[in-house]
């Protein structure tokens, strides 16, 4: 077992008896550093041993004092605090171990609170950490929230997975976090991004910028669809959604992205986002069925007509392949991709002629529903 040196045994013991609030530890410049509310303090380690073994003997002298338990992160505390086990009373003591998992744990937990995410952020700046922490509420309302968001604006020039990117997006674009002159400018930059729109659709997808007009004839259907849509009729209210300035908006961010999709999980995920905008079309759930038999699906169901399908036939008779298109992308998902993907790791433009033959009728639905003519 490796001994601390006499030097490094006493400045921790002084470190951890200053109640610090937050410990990080710089493995390449061998030095533990500690937040207090008076400020930070630091020691710089003289190891008796290799660094690396040297390291692991102050992180298990360091969870010795904080847990009590003397084999640095135990292994259950991963495993528990990944599943969100963890005991919020707990959660101060895994920002004290020195350990970046212990970090990872600490703002994985729905727990976490603005100060606490104050002092995770000062132990590990990440983007990683810095999306989790966007995903809780309690540090979107807070302060921690800007300075996450602005970290994650700053940091996506380096992103190189289009889904973070994406991801990383629709979190900064919540209330509250960034100015709407800085929303703008990622907004300009989703013209040559596919990431960044889908961002966009997820987040805003009633407020995007640069709306582009509404429908032609929303204005002659308006009357008949507003009253229904009075009523609780879900096909009429997402009618006069995707007729109205903003759901044509929508439905063109949708076009972009599908028109050149560059990676598969980009398109999965775009796909799903699209469901999810018609979810209230289909209370059942999601299907997992082929497009062939989704296109099936839909046409059968508006031809059998519900009741509320009637209503808005009744009122809107010129509308009913706008319905059937509504219908076959409330279904969308996995399952109309699964005949492509499972034998492919293509991207770019391979990917796109690849998926061709189910994008080409996707684009088709979305034509109609913005009044484009078909060729």
């Amino acid at each position: 077992m490796i001994e601390l040196s006499g030097e490094d045994s006493l400045r921790l013991n002084v470190l951890l008896a200053n109640q610090p609030l937050a410990i990080r530890i710089d493995e390449s410049r061998l030095r533990v550093h500690g937040l207090s509310a008076r400020g930070e303090a630091c020691i710089t380690l003289n190891p008796t041993a290799r660094p690396e073994a040297y390291l692991r003997a102050v992180r298990e002298f360091i969870s010795g004092h904080v847990l009590g338990s003397p084999g640095g992160y135990p292994t259950y505390l991963r495993r528990w605090t990944r599943m969100g086990q963890m005991r919020d009373e707990s959660l101060p003591q895994l920002l004290l171990l020195g350990e970046p998992e212990a970090v990872v744990a600490a703002v994985c937990s729905p727990g976490l609170t603005d100060e606490l995410g104050r002092r995770a952020w000062w132990a590990m700046e990440d983007a990683g950490n810095a999306r989790r922490m966007l995903g809780n509420a309690a540090i979107v309302q807070g302060a921690m929230g800007p300075i996450l968001a602005e970290y994650l604006v700053e940091y996506l020039p380096f992103e190189t997975e289009m889904e973070k990117m994406a991801e990383s997006v629709r979190l900064v674009l919540q209330p509250g976090l960034l100015a709407e002159q800085r929303c703008l400018e990622l907004w300009h930059k989703a013209a040559r991004k596919p990431a960044y729109a889908l961002g966009f659709l997820q987040a805003r997808p009633d407020t995007l910028p640069d709306p582009v007009a509404a429908r032609a004839d929303l204005a002659a259907h308006a009357p008949g669809l507003g009253a229904l849509t009075s009523a609780g009729n879900a096909w009429a209210q997402a009618l006069a959604r995707v007729l109205s300035a903003p759901g044509q908006t929508w439905l063109k961010t949708v076009a972009q992205i599908l028109a050149k999709p560059p990676t598969q999980d980009l398109t999965l995920t775009t796909l799903e986002t699209v469901a999810g905008y018609f979810a209230p079309l289909r209370p059942e759930g999601a299907p997992d069925v082929t497009l062939p038999d989704l296109i099936a699906e839909a046409e059968a169901h508006v031809d059998q007509a519900s009741a509320p399908v009637r209503a808005c036939l009744a009122v809107a008779p010129g509308l009913r392949d706008e319905l059937a298109a509504l219908r076959l992308l409330s279904g969308l998902g996995y399952g109309v991709l699964r005949p492509i993907l499972r034998d492919t790791t293509a991207t770019g433009s391979l990917l796109h002629r690849k998926l061709e033959p189910v994008l080409e009728p996707i684009l088709r639905r979305l034509k109609i529903l913005r009044g484009k003519p078909l060729p």
